[in-house]
């Protein structure tokens, strides 16, 4: 098991960033918007944050960097979140 730094199991990835977007009062187009604006590439869509937000894919190291700031996240919290995700992914498929 992952553990949070309150000792429970950390929250994956998917759920951590609709949460968080949710929280904000974002919509999924919001958040691709504030996305472009930081990073200046806009490569990123809506179907893909979907995509994220439902486990289907985790994102990279790169966006999780903007997504964290955007979303005013450490990146020790992404980084514990996308573990948790892969973690769930392989157990599965495993």
């Amino acid at each position: 098991m992952i553990a949070n730094s309150e000792g429970g199991e950390a929250t994956p990835l998917c759920e951590l960033l609709t949460g968080q977007r949710i929280a904000k009062g974002w919509s999924q187009g919001d958040l691709v918007a504030k996305l472009h604006t930081r990073s200046g590439n806009d490569s990123v869509t809506r179907e893909e944050i979907s995509r994220w937000e439902r486990g289907k894919r985790i994102p990279g190291p790169y966006w999780r960097q903007w997504l964290g700031d955007v979303l005013d996240t450490s990146s020790r919290e992404l980084e514990l979140a996308a573990a948790v995700a892969r973690r769930r992914r392989r157990t599965m498929t495993g």
